[in-house]
């Protein structure tokens, strides 16, 4: 484990497991049984709570929030101010796949990576399932359990499944 990515006043659970090249910002707290993969980023005064893996390449910026249970993959970028609940689930490929039309196990280069991310302030509750590709907007809200097909809209709530827009929402 690099410690020199490391900003002062970080808190690193014994149980977690952080790679080489990961970087922490400061006042950032990391939970138990975390695994933070190479090449992510986190920023300062971050709480990430128990069990969390965050892949490789993974930003999360200031002053997050990513409670239990989560798995922020590859593609999905989390901005400043942004709460993720218990069990919240993310995808990065519309297609996923195990094996190739040919029965062959699937690598890399059979895989299409698709890009989300969450803007400054949102919030996603838990249990809630967000399909790639999409983005959540700035200050919006997503209710438990909500299933994510289409792009959120700035400052409003969506809940269902599948989510719909309830009410325009503030921080």
């Amino acid at each position: 484990m690099d410690t020199g990515m490391y900003a002062h006043h970080v808190v690193i659970d014994e149980t977690a497991v952080v790679e080489d090249g990961v970087v922490i910002g400061e006042y950032t707290v990391i939970g138990a049984y975390c695994h933070l993969s190479a090449g992510c980023r986190i920023g300062s005064h971050c709480k990430i709570h128990r069990n969390v893996f965050v892949d490789h390449d993974v930003t999360i910026g200031n002053r997050v929030k990513i409670q239990n249970n989560n798995s922020i993959y590859q593609g999905v970028t989390l901005e400043d101010g942004v709460f993720v609940g218990t069990n919240v689930s993310f995808t990065n490929d519309t297609y996923p796949r195990a094996i190739t039309a040919e029965g062959e196990l699937k690598t890399e280069k059979d895989w299409v990576l698709e890009d989300t991310v969450v803007h400054y302030g949102a919030a996603i509750g838990s249990g809630a399932t967000i399909l790639c590709g999409l983005t959540i907007g700035r200050e919006a809200m997503v209710g438990a359990g909500a299933v994510v097909v289409t792009s959120v809209p700035d400052k409003t709530l969506v809940c269902g499944n599948p989510a719909r827009i309830i009410k325009e929402m503030t921080l």
